[in-house]
């Protein structure tokens, strides 16, 4: 059986639709001061304040909770709960300075509540932001287990904030690994585990598979040094979706040739899931979690101060995503 994100129960072309129809009804912008600065679409929401923005972006792990669960080690999900959030901020070259949390559970464990804890702080310690509060539901008959989610809110100078509107054709595409599956696409790859293997399996790089699943979000703080450095016209975060997250950086080509080294848990995936390379890279950020677009004469920088990035591909062409020539 050849396995896809949408058998396993997310159809993330549907999400498309459904999201555009919450979004086509929200017209209201508010009068006065610190209005909207930017339209409903790009990775974090931006409001006006003065000469700088205010930014917020909110995000939860997911599915990956049930892996947590599954394990009953939850000391790393709220470090996924802080990058997904803070990743969205840093791709607009805004810095991330407060998050508030948000638990839905069916019953409080004091044990996992201390463990979430534990990584919500190592995430804000990696992030360098303060956790300044939050709320914890007890939602019996709604909730079945526990959801993880959280705000977070950034600021920056106007002047500063990277958009991806000074994005052209022949910028170079400089990918950054990721440190696995992240928080995205844990539905398929729970799937893959339920039918093929057991998260206690050890795997031939070394890890469980549930050590793999749960590994931490990258969190890609460097971004902003990065920004000072060097002339960037866009970044992008590679989630749910894979490779079509650059879409939302505006209409243009973006081409993707030599892309980074696949992560093995991804290859495990797409092998015992007779799983469709196109559909691997729709779905998964297969090795690449973080990407800038920079022109030409930016590369050297880029690299520089990121030792483990390369160069991936190019933009150019007719609006799209195209891996190695294929749309994506």
């Amino acid at each position: 059986m050849n396995h896809t994100y949408r058998e396993a129960g997310v159809d993330i072309t549907l999400e498309a639709v459904a999201v555009r129809a919450l979004v086509d009804r929200l017209t209201y912008r508010r009068r006065g001061a610190y209005p909207m600065y930017s339209a409903v679409g790009h990775f974090a929401g931006l409001v006006e304040f003065g000469d700088h923005v205010l930014a917020l972006a909110t995000d939860g792990v997911g599915t990956k909770m049930l892996i947590a669960d599954a394990l009953a080690d939850w000391t790393t999900v709220g470090i996924d709960c802080i990058a997904m959030n803070a990743n969205d901020l840093y791709v607009m070259n805004v810095e991330p300075v407060a998050f508030v949390d948000y638990i839905a559970t069916d019953v409080l464990s004091i044990k996992k509540m201390e463990q979430i804890g534990t990584g919500l702080n190592a995430g804000a310690e990696l992030a360098n932001l303060s956790l300044v509060g939050g709320e914890t539901a007890t939602l019996s008959g709604l909730v079945h287990g526990l959801d993880l989610a959280g705000t977070c809110l950034g600021i920056q100078e106007k002047s500063r904030v990277v958009t991806g509107e000074h994005i052209q054709n022949g910028d170079q595409i400089v990918g950054v690994p990721s440190s696995g599956v992240h928080s995205n696409g844990l539905t398929l790859a729970r799937r893959l585990v339920e039918l093929y293997a057991d998260y206690h399996d050890r795997m031939p790089f070394g890890m469980t598979l549930g050590q793999a699943l749960l590994t931490p979000t990258r969190i890609y703080s460097e971004a902003l040094r990065v920004a000072v450095a060097c002339d960037i016209h866009g970044m992008c975060h590679i989630t749910g979706g894979g490779l079509l997250n650059l879409k939302r950086l505006g209409e243009f080509g973006f081409s993707i040739e030599k892309p980074l080294d696949i992560s093995p848990i991804f290859s495990w995936m797409q092998e015992v899931g007779s799983i469709d390379e196109i559909e691997m890279f729709r779905t998964f950020n297969m090795g690449m979690g973080y990407v800038y677009i920079v022109p030409e004469s930016s590369v050297s920088c880029v690299l520089r101060e990121i030792p483990d990035a390369r160069v991936v591909g190019e933009v150019s062409g007719t609006p799209g995503v195209r891996l190695q020539g294929t749309e994506i």
